[in-house]
């Protein structure tokens, strides 16, 4: 492809030409064949064969808003020649990064390194990569795609949070939870026999009197739960800069509490993200799931999540607005805490306050651990 230097030497060529050639001025002509043959010259010098070999490796493939992630590219010169004017280009979520390649001899390699943006959250595509190679005096270039598209996923940013303290016991043990593990001591109930129970928790007395495999459920009386609810509408967030705060907190509480083996319910205007038991490696699941998580025209009240949330152990509320606090507040009987979490600039005139309900402010994820009650 002619570069703008290449049609800009050939317009002139061809002015040179128009303007000497009726006076009889040999050297218009002399002149004008020159520069066309130069880019002439410059075309064919791009449309020789790259003999190259690249390959682009992206570390680290997940990465929290804001860290750095790095690409790094392996140019090996496979020709007969040696190899100088390139430059890369790869494209990452629509802004174009240029790389310059040093020269190469033949059969010699390079690596260059360089910076990916990660100031938008969710999956970033990386590429195609583009080659562009120029003649020594810019006048033609030739790009040239090498190797597929790599995916970054920029997930949320997180802080730590420490557990909250609910002060009501639905147990005459403690907190009861159905998603315990099968070595909880804690006696819970009856119920039938499930193929792959184990046969130890079998109660045999019960068995006996109804005819029917009667299996113990053991519960952990010790294991709190909760309902995280991320408001996903659109009217709740001044711009994209309040929702990526507003997911950064949902993706804090959700991961503090995973990482302490318990379970947690992440729900957003479009239902359930995820359910989470309290497993290990979950963490890592409810950051993927959060990257791409997104504002909808479609997304319901947080009222509505809270419909569907059930009841017991704590429920976080996390929002742009307070609007949404009245929702909290009508359901606070249903748990042991309710805590709404408002993000943006501070409001005028002070924050508004609900029976029952602990409301938190923050204009800043660091805010946030400060803030949180202990």
């Amino acid at each position: 492809m002619i570069t703008r230097a290449g049609w800009g030497l050939a317009a002139a060529s061809a002015l040179v030409y128009a303007v000497g050639a009726p006076f009889g001025y040999a050297q218009s002509a002399v002149l004008a064949v020159a520069g066309l043959a130069a880019v002439g010259a410059g075309a064919l010098w791009t449309l020789r064969g790259a003999g190259l070999s690249v390959r682009r490796e992206v570390t680290p493939v997940k990465v929290a808003r804001g860290d750095p992630a790095v690409a790094t590219l392996h140019v090996r010169n496979t020709g007969r020649r040696r190899h100088s004017g390139l430059v890369a280009r790869d494209t990452c979520r629509g802004t174009s990064v240029t790389v310059e390649v040093p020269s190469l001899a033949s059969d010699t390699a390079r690596t260059v390194s360089y910076r990916l943006p990660t100031r938008r959250r969710g999956e970033t595509p990386v590429g195609p990569l583009v080659l562009d190679r120029t003649d020594p005096f810019g006048l033609a270039r030739r790009s040239i795609a090498y190797g597929r598209r790599d995916l970054l996923l920029v997930r949320p940013r997180t802080v730590t949070l420490g557990p909250l303290n609910a002060g009501r016991q639905r147990h005459l043990d403690g907190f009861a939870s159905r998603s315990a593990p099968g070595g909880a001591i804690s006696f819970n109930g009856l119920r039938d026999y499930v193929i792959g129970d184990d046969l130890r928790h079998i109660h045999w007395r019960s068995t006996a009197r109804t005819g029917v495999l009667m299996v113990k459920e053991l519960t952990d009386v010790n294991l709190p739960s909760t309902v995280a609810v991320l408001d996903t509408r659109h009217s709740s967030y001044e711009g994209d800069d309040e929702f990526e705060l507003a997911v950064d907190v949902a993706a804090s509480v959700a991961c503090s509490v995973t990482r302490d083996r318990f379970p947690v319910r992440l729900l957003t205007g479009t239902g359930e993200l995820l359910h989470a038991k309290g497993g290990p490696g979950e963490s890592e699941e409810v950051l993927d799931r959060l990257a791409v998580v997104e504002r909808s025209p479609d997304a319901e009240p947080p009222l509505h999540a809270l419909r569907r949330a059930g009841s017991g152990g704590t429920l976080v509320v996390v929002s742009g607005t307070f609007a949404a606090l009245a929702d909290a507040a009508s359901v606070r009987r249903r748990f042991d805490l309710v805590l709404y979490v408002r993000v943006g600039d501070p409001t005028e005139g002070g924050m508004p306050g609900a029976a029952g309900v602990n409301v938190i402010e923050i204009s800043d994820l660091d805010d946030l651990a400060g803030a949180w009650p202990n």
